[in-house]
């Protein structure tokens, strides 16, 4: 293995899998609420656990966008910042519908984009990191720069997927965008 060298440690490390690809599965919602390439992912773990980030087609990733601000204040009575849990039955959480703003994201132009849970379940916890360092959100959207985490119901986990795309649904998707955009 020592005799290898660097060129073959590099090719070793790229093939391996990072956490999101081996322990999570993952789902797309397109077009949320009707916006044309708002598009969200929805990372699954096989404990029910939803990890809501964006898609690889949102505006946000691919235009090169600067992002201006995060807020999760939702309404003058609503902060995600605000929820509070404990427990293992997480008590305290807040509940989402599968259409509940998370964060509302500005954008050095004037842009304005709503992140949607696209799932219904508790509000675990939403990414504090992302207020400060929002650059996360476009560099490692499925890592350190997720939006939320989210437990639905037990009863409902397996119809979470429902209405929701597999990653090879979702390529035909951006593939017939593509090659209908002029």
């Amino acid at each position: 293995m020592a005799a290898e060298g660097p060129a073959g440690s590099a090719a070793m490390a790229t093939t391996v899998p990072g956490v999101t690809e081996r322990y999570f599965t993952r789902w797309y919602k397109p077009d949320v609420k009707g916006n044309q390439c708002e598009d969200h992912c929805i990372l699954q773990h096989s404990n029910r656990i939803c990890v809501i980030t964006l898609a690889d087609a949102h505006p946000l990733l691919q235009k090169g966008k600067r992002i201006e601000s995060i807020s999760y204040q939702i309404s003058a009575n609503c902060s995600r910042l605000q929820n509070k849990v404990s427990g293992k039955s997480k008590r305290g959480a807040q509940f989402l519908t599968e259409l509940a703003p998370l964060c509302r994201i500005s954008c050095a132009d004037g842009e304005e984009y709503t992140i949607y849970s696209c799932i219904r379940g508790k509000l675990i916890e939403v990414n504090e990191n992302i207020l400060d360092n929002p650059s996360l959100l476009q560099e490692k959207p499925f890592t350190e720069g997720y939006i939320a985490v989210v437990l639905p119901k037990f009863e409902e986990s397996k119809k979470i997927t429902e209405g929701l795309l597999t990653r090879k649904e979702y390529e035909e998707i951006l593939l017939k965008r593509f090659n209908s955009t002029p």
